[in-house]
């Protein structure tokens, strides 16, 4: 009588739990785009305070944090963990907001170090990559992107409910462009728009389990490679770029040159090397605002 209770379960979640969850999410989106946008983001960022320390990804945060800074006291790892979550909620309070978020310039709530990067980029006559990690709130790129005139082909992992993921790309919506989801399909999408000349905004810092051993914070962390393989192999530029945010709801979008592409003779061993820089570049930006990242993922082997 055991047996049936994976199905039964499975089934219970598709048709019970995932179209509750929807409903939970719209409720709650609906009400961060009644607010204003930084009343919302202030908002959530203090509801991430005091609800997410006592979620259980904070032990996952917390022994991450141990890992990448054996030299910081009890005290300096929970404050970095009450920032990120702080951060974390503040970017789910934004989604609503990413267009007006995204404006830069005189006024805007985004300003933009390297912007002639982002004009190459755009005006150099081929495909290219912008590459990131998640900092600060890691959805205004593609937007702020989008409005200097380059549109970004998005790679993202869906949620596992359908629903919440139409959501999130509705509310994505402001970057245009495409949205593809991590997997086959849609692989071969995303090698479909770098062939036509396309752009695409990829963000590297996710463990991947079939990747490649690339050193991060001392350790070898498994790496998606597909950034570098791809730069390689069509001769496109791999633009990183970095946001910060500033105060509230307010960011600093910085975008550096395209980093050099090795040319050693091993194209297995220029993809090693391209990925060394970017998670060398990743680890730089970490530890200067250490609470700015998302701790949450299992970046390490245990």
């Amino acid at each position: 009588m055991a047996k049936p209770r994976g199905p039964l379960v499975s089934w219970l979640t598709r048709r019970v739990g995932y179209p509750l969850e929807a409903v939970l999410v719209h409720g709650f989106c609906g009400l961060f785009r009644a607010l204003p946008v930084d009343r919302a983001s202030a908002l959530v960022g203090w509801i991430g305070r005091t609800v997410g320390p006592r979620l259980r990804g904070t032990r996952t945060a917390r022994r991450n944090l141990e890992r990448a800074f054996p030299e910081k006291s009890r005290a300096e790892i929970d404050a970095i963990v009450l920032g990120m979550w702080d951060n974390l909620g503040r970017v789910i309070a934004e989604y609503p907001h990413l267009d007006a978020i995204g404006a830069y310039g005189p006024g805007g709530r985004t300003e933009v170090i390297g912007a002639e990067h982002i004009d190459a980029l755009r005006d150099d006559g081929k495909a290219g990559i912008l590459v990131s990690g998640h900092f600060a709130n890691w959805e205004v790129k593609p937007v702020c992107s989008r409005k200097m005139g380059l549109e970004l082909a998005v790679v993202y992992r869906a949620p596992n409910n359908p629903y919440v993921s139409r959501l999130l790309t509705e509310l994505r919506g402001a970057a245009g462009g495409t949205h593809i989801p991590k997997g086959p399909e849609g692989a071969r999408t995303l090698i479909r728009v770098l062939t036509k000349g396309g752009h695409v905004g990829m963000l590297i810092d996710q463990k991947m389990n079939d990747g490649m051993p690339v050193p991060f914070f001392g350790r070898d962390a498994m790496t998606a490679p597909a950034a570098a393989q791809l730069a390689l192999r069509l001769g496109i530029p791999l633009v990183p770029a970095r946001t910060e945010r500033l105060d509230g709801a307010r960011f600093r979008i910085t975008v550096l040159p395209p980093v050099e592409s090795p040319n050693t003779g091993d194209r297995n061993a220029d993809v090693r090397i391209l990925m060394e820089r970017l998670n060398g570049l990743l680890e730089q930006w970490i530890r200067e605002r250490p609470a700015e990242w998302l701790w949450l993922h299992r970046r390490w082997p245990d």
